[in-house]
């Protein structure tokens, strides 16, 4: 590519990158990854560009963003995103059918031929590795050369990881370490980028607030040790039942949240009952104590025309009475 074209292109990209940032819309690292998926594609002149994006928790590769394919989900032992990132070195390859970590299942699901790859691993300021770049089919009849191009494609790869790392404080942020859920901050973030846009199409949302029963007792009785074994026990399970579309929230303390889009009322009651009844019957083995756990439950439909919080409230009084009223019950 001449070197006039080269760099008008990446000219326009950071242009339309920074405009992008400086706009009201509420952007998120996406945004940021797919301008530079695009950046480095071009800096290295390549027809494909995807970032990958580590998850160590889950064992998983998925790609933040891609050109020309949708986003995929791999195990993180598995392609040559996999390997490179093993290893925590680059890898190139000129000839990926006779790579023996190449998946070639895309070309086959597509039709498209992979002629060359290169794979740069990305690492956090710590110099963990934690997410890759990929580029593949060099434009032309050369391949990829590991020196040349890396060079060319460090810019794009650097600020990823960047934003990346960036990204995971973010999500770390928002969740509960013991519970492994979305705490309060994790709730408020997806309200305004998922469930308020809910509300405001008119689609039902419905929630539970739960809080375990006489808590209190099991960290006396049993020490922290234990409560903490009764509260990630208790996060798995609630979690077990949450439709895909919603979400379940450590509220703080042993009190937790599910929301449910496209529940009314009762199907929110009826979610909390089978809740109820599955934490009932189903001890919980905390430090090597045997502990039988009980709920109660206050649940609210939202309305559109209520602040969260004054909608949270309404539940939480529910669930206020469900204590008061004997616990183990769900009050909607």
């Amino acid at each position: 590519m001449d070197n006039n074209v080269l760099l008008e292109e990446i000219f326009n990209i950071s242009d339309k990158l920074y405009k992008e940032m400086c706009s009201n819309k509420e952007n998120d690292h996406e945004t940021l990854f797919k301008f530079l998926t695009e950046l480095g594609r071009v800096m290295a002149d390549a027809d494909r560009a995807s970032f990958w994006k580590w998850d160590r928790r889950k064992h998983q590769l998925w790609t933040t963003s891609a050109t020309g394919i949708d986003r995929i989900v791999i195990p993180d032992d598995t392609g040559l995103v996999g390997k490179a990132l093993q290893e925590g070195k680059v890898l190139v390859t000129n000839d990926p059918y006779n790579n023996p970590y190449f998946n070639s299942s895309v070309d086959k699901s597509t039709g498209y031929v992979t002629k060359s790859i290169l794979v740069m691993p990305v690492a956090n300021m710590n110099g963990d590795f934690i997410g890759a770049f990929q580029i593949i089919n060099k434009n032309g009849d050369q391949g990829f050369d590991e020196v040349e191009d890396v060079r060319k494609l460090s810019t794009a790869a650097l600020i990823c990881g960047l934003a990346l790392e960036s990204e995971n404080f973010l999500e770390e942020s928002h969740h509960d370490k013991l519970t492994k859920l979305k705490n309060r901050m994790g709730f408020y973030s997806d309200f305004s980028k998922r469930y308020n846009k809910i509300l405001q199409d008119d689609v039902p949302l419905s929630m539970f607030i739960s809080d375990i029963d006489k808590f209190k007792r099991v960290n006396d009785t049993y020490g922290h040790n234990a409560g903490d074994d009764v509260l990630a026990f208790t996060a798995e399970l609630i979690e077990s039942f949450c439709p895909e579309n919603g979400g379940v929230y450590r509220w703080g303390g042993e009190e937790f949240i599910m929301l449910m889009p496209e529940a009314d009322l009762a199907k929110a009651a009826e979610m909390a009952e089978k809740v109820r009844v599955k934490l009932m019957n189903s001890p919980c083995n905390a430090q090597g104590n045997i502990i039988n756990l009980t709920m109660s439950f206050g649940c609210r439909q939202f309305d559109k025309n209520l602040s969260i919080e004054e909608n949270i409230s309404v539940a939480d009084e529910h669930l206020y009475t469900a204590k008061e009223t004997g616990r183990n019950k769900v009050i909607s």
